[in-house]
């Protein structure tokens, strides 16, 4: 796997058959409300929670909902404390994984991610034991099949992409964290269709796994995804073929 495309789909893929609305709008409301914690209720001048309203709507999230999470953040309106928190430790095969979340108990969500590593066969680490492996970046995915890389590059070089990558069916486009939101309107602005965009810690070098150790980190990847207080989750191993094919993504 050259880049992030075969993640990106398959988050795709399975939040089309979870379904999980109001997990999603859970997810959501913490990041929002974190965001506007941290740099205020103004999303011009506070990029994480242009960001955040912006992932917000692409699930369809009331305008209500997004704006009573920002009051909430910024104390305008009465809520728990909240808190950001990053996991670090090991998955099947050696595999490293970077978990990012926010919660409002500390101590209930380190045991929980704790005991999902447990059952899946890795372990939970000290902070920073695989952090140095991740590396953070804008990362746009374009379909092949509809544009090509001048195209790209023609809209991307003067707004701030870094790189365009060939990921097999897509065009992987990275950006520094900084220009991610430059660059997204830029595209959007062309009229040219994004397939994911996301501000993502990608792996500087993968590990290799065979399909059924790949399978067992795959599951600790989801079991983690899928925690209420996760709000992203980073990984170093490839997805193979075999196992791509196989889910159908």
């Amino acid at each position: 796997m050259a880049g992030h495309s075969k993640w990106a789909n398959i988050k795709h893929r399975k939040g089309r058959q979870d379904a999980k609305r109001g997990q999603m709008f859970t997810k959501a409301t913490k990041e929002l409300m974190l965001a506007a914690k941290l740099g205020g209720s103004d999303p011009v001048m506070n990029s994480r929670l242009r960001m955040a309203i912006d992932a917000a709507k692409g699930m369809n999230m009331p305008k209500d909902k997004i704006d009573t999470a920002i009051k909430k953040g910024t104390g305008e309106l009465t809520s728990g404390s909240i808190e950001e928190v990053v996991y670090e430790g090991y998955g099947p095969g050696g595999v490293a994984v970077l978990v990012e979340g926010v919660t409002d108990n500390k101590n209930r969500t380190v045991a929980e991610i704790r005991k999902i590593f447990s059952k899946a066969g890795g372990n939970l680490g000290e902070s920073g034991c695989v952090g140095w492996m991740f590396q953070t970046y804008g990362v746009l995915t374009f379909d092949k099949n509809r544009y090509d890389e001048d195209q790209l590059l023609e809209v991307g070089l003067e707004a701030g992409v870094d790189d365009v990558i060939d990921d097999g069916d897509a065009w992987e486009v990275r950006t520094a964290p900084e220009d991610y939101l430059a660059v997204k309107q830029a595209f959007e602005e062309a009229g040219i269709e994004i397939q994911n965009a996301e501000v993502a810690k990608l792996p500087q070098t993968y590990v290799e796994l065979d399909v059924e150790t790949a399978e067992k980190a795959l599951k600790l990847y989801e079991q983690l995804d899928e925690h209420d207080d996760v709000h992203k989750v980073h990984a170093n191993f490839e997805i193979p073929d075999e196992l791509y094919a196989k889910m159908g993504a």
